[in-house]
């Protein structure tokens, strides 16, 4: 059986043949009453479209704003990536600048003394001795006089770069002071230290700086083993008397300091 249409029940109402009919009026009723629910149907149903518009409207908005966000917090990001590497290179800088010489850029007294520490707390727990080597710069004051202060300096870190190039990777060079210097040799007996100082002794004679040929450098030295249980100062001091005693001796030698 075919379903019934509007126009079959609009036939079957208006069909003179059942005005006559009981069930006419409910079927009327019933017609009025399918019209009506249509019409709210429809109705709901054009509220639904235009609420499913202005949600679609709504969404398209919220997402353009999600990105919007999104772009600001990644450029947020990036700009704190940025700030927290410039600080990290600043902590870098501001270190190396509180341990390290800045001209000759050898270690500063700071962190030759940090470093010294280290060697004594070794020495404590049954680790080699450590040797302590004073280095001065021989007749400094007549190559400042002669070829000026600039010309000082440029010999002062030809020096250092020469002095650390006879070193090895764990020996510690520190600037001490004016033009001396001081080498850190850890777990280093005495023969051996010796044999490290004499090259570098050799290879500063050998330094010449351009356009000043007839400027020749060398460099006196005193050397001196830690002692168990020694306060390091008196270590250091040691090495500074030997040291006097190389240049009393005449200079560009190596004087070992007493026990």
């Amino acid at each position: 059986m075919k379903p019934w249409t509007d126009a079959d029940l609009e036939r079957l109402l208006t069909n003179p043949e059942h005005q006559d009919n009981p069930l006419l009026p409910a079927l009327e009723w019933l017609q009025q009453r399918e019209q009506a629910q249509r019409k709210q149907l429809e109705k709901l149903l054009r509220i639904a479209d235009c609420s499913d518009g202005i949600a679609r409207s709504q969404t398209h908005e919220l997402l353009e704003q999600y990105d919007k966000q999104l772009r600001r917090l990644e450029k947020i990001t990036r700009i704190s990536d940025r700030y927290q590497h410039s600080l990290m290179e600043l902590n870098e800088q501001l270190k190396q600048a509180a341990q390290q010489d800045p001209l000759t850029k050898l270690a500063n007294r700071r962190l030759l003394m940090a470093r010294l520490g280290e060697e004594v707390e070794r020495c404590r727990r049954g680790a080699s001795p450590f040797t302590l080597v004073m280095l001065d710069a021989d007749h400094f004051k007549r190559i400042n006089d002669d070829f000026g202060h600039e010309m000082g300096d440029r010999a002062l870190c030809m020096m250092a770069e020469t002095i650390v190039q006879q070193l090895r990777g764990y020996d510690l060079c520190a600037r001490w002071g004016g033009e001396e210097f001081l080498l850190l040799l850890p777990q280093t007996e005495l023969e051996q230290a010796c044999h490290i100082v004499e090259r570098v002794m050799a290879a500063v004679r050998g330094v010449r700086l351009e356009k000043e040929e007839q400027l020749r450098l060398s460099i006196s030295a005193g050397l001196a083993m830690y002692q168990p249980d020694e306060n390091v100062d008196l270590t250091i001091n040691r090495a500074d008397a030997a040291l006097i005693q190389a240049k009393k001796n005449g200079r560009d030698q190596l004087q070992i300091a007493r026990t």
